[in-house]
């Protein structure tokens, strides 16, 4: 599933966005330049000059304002030529120069779209934290999360590796679907929900069959177990009633492991999985039979898949 990216209405100022008023200068500095000849401004306010004496000079300068406007569309020039570093920079002048403003905040979530789009992903998810802390209740605070979001999931490993991105990706998913159900990004959130828990449930399932091949029966059921409670809706499900079914009865447990195969040919009939896991209960004289207290049990039908 592709989604765009790119900001709404980024060539031009959404409906929400109105622009502040741009009037006045930046700020007056005064310049300390000794040693000026000729008059200056300072020296029609009495009493200024003599202040300093010695027929020291010192000049009112006023910094020219550039518009925001113009910098915002020099931002989205930069970005159009896939500049994304000095397009973040242009956005990063309309904070600086103009803080506290409706510009200030269109260029925060700019910069932030760039950033990810350079691939500067821990950027880019520091600056969307910035904005959901500073602008909660901002039309753009769903996209915010999105971008922060989509930062770690272009992050994730394989399962082999760590997956502390694929959790921080699903927290962020998660809380769009959780407050912003209508907004643009809840559908693509929701997908992406779906592959970050079957990556999690993946690494799961490796350290348990880890455990299997070293006969470490006890810790492979609790990786199993972590599939049922938390990634119960991902295609590791199957396997993992599987691996249950075999661990149990390596345990000497028949009832938990006729438990797990009754799950699993009530739930995936046509399962492989299935099949395998009634060919072994077999083997041993045993056939597939839901028992009622035991946790597998249990967990289905919390979930609601029993």
């Amino acid at each position: 599933m592709h989604l765009d990216l790119t900001p709404a209405k980024a060539a031009s100022e959404p409906a929400h966005f109105s622009r502040p008023l741009l009037g006045g200068a930046a700020g007056v500095v005064l310049a300390l330049a000794l040693g000026l000849g000729g008059c200056s401004a300072v020296d029609s306010i009495p009493g200024v000059s003599s202040l300093f004496g010695g027929g020291e000079k010192y000049e009112t300068k006023i910094l020219p304002d550039i518009p925001a406007d113009n910098i915002y569309d020099q931002g989205l020039a930069r970005l159009h030529k896939k500049d994304y570093g000095a397009a973040a920079k242009s956005f990063g002048d309309l904070e600086k120069q103009y803080p506290y403003s409706q510009w200030s905040r269109k260029g925060l979530i700019m910069t932030t779209f760039s950033q990810y789009e350079e691939g500067k992903y821990e950027d880019a998810i520091a600056s969307a934290n910035r904005y959901v802390s500073l602008y909660p209740s901002s039309p753009e605070t769903p996209y915010a999360m999105y971008l922060a979001g989509m930062s770690y999931y272009n992050q994730i490993p394989d399962v082999a590796r760590d997956q502390e991105r694929a959790e921080k990706a699903l927290a962020y998913f998660n809380q769009i679907v959780e407050k912003y159900p209508q907004s643009e990004y809840a559908t693509d959130a929701k997908f992406k929900m779906q592959v970050a828990r079957d990556q999690l449930a993946g690494k799961e399932m490796t350290v348990g069959r880890f455990y299997m091949q070293r006969r470490n029966w006890t810790a492979a059921i609790n990786r199993f177990r972590e599939v049922l409670a938390k990634y119960q809706m991902t295609r590791h499900t199957e396997e993992a009633l599987y691996r249950l079914t075999e661990a149990y009865l390596a345990l000497g447990i028949p009832s938990e492991a006729q438990t797990a195969a009754a799950v699993l040919g009530h739930n995936y009939p046509d399962s492989q999985w299935y099949k395998d896991a009634f060919s072994r209960l077999q083997t041993g004289g045993l056939s597939p039979e839901e028992h009622s207290g035991s946790w597998i049990s249990k967990t289905f039908k919390k979930v609601g898949l029993g």
